[in-house]
């Protein structure tokens, strides 16, 4: 299946994740004593990853179900993250995948809104095989940094409220969102306390 996409989208994403990495580069600052480029990098490649993959499984699956989508960022949301990077928290929203079709069915919505979770639950599994590999140094922390990142993204999509995903995964299957949340706590809690 070919993933369409446009540029505007393109320009959005790569906004986004140069904003978020940017914003945790401000915080990640405070805690490790490295240079500014090796913060970024860290940064970009653990947050990032966590939102640019996170974002484009939402918009695969919804177009495997004929719906348009693409992600659209949130231009105030990107610049509050940063402002609250600075003051030493951080709050982000960078954006969401628009999607639009009318006949989308609740079990359609559901897969949709599950593919970002779980795509999380997935990355953190693999950085935490990267920081099995190498525990110490740059690559140890990038490790690290993207299981925790992922594991937290995972679980706090997960609660089921608001625009968040976990509230159409519950109204799609009760088992599927029990099952899921498990999942996603076991890998919370796995992620804390090996790190």
């Amino acid at each position: 299946m070919q993933i369409k996409t446009s540029e505007t989208e393109i320009k959005h994403l790569v906004i986004a994740w140069l904003a978020i990495a940017l914003a945790f580069t401000i915080i990640l600052r405070r805690w490790y004593p490295l240079d500014i480029f090796t913060i970024f990098v860290i940064s970009a490649v653990t947050v990032g990853f966590a939102f640019i993959f996170h974002e484009l499984a939402h918009k695969v699956v919804a177009q495997r179900y004929g719906a348009w989508s693409e992600f659209r960022m949130a231009p105030l949301m990107l610049l509050l993250a940063i402002v609250t990077a600075f003051m030493g928290f951080i709050f982000v929203a960078p954006g969401a995948v628009m999607i639009f079709n009318p006949y989308l069915t609740r079990e359609e919505s559901g897969k949709i809104a599950i593919a970002g979770p779980m795509m999380n639950v997935t990355l953190a599994l693999l950085f935490f095989a990267l920081f099995s590999l190498a525990p110490s140094g740059i690559v140890g922390l990038i490790g690290k940094f993207g299981m925790l990142i992922n594991a937290w993204l995972a679980a706090f999509n997960m609660i089921p409220i608001s625009v968040l995903d976990g509230r159409k995964v519950l109204a799609w299957d009760k088992r599927v969102y029990g099952i899921a949340l498990g999942i996603t706590i076991i890998v919370l809690v796995g992620s804390m306390i090996y790190t």
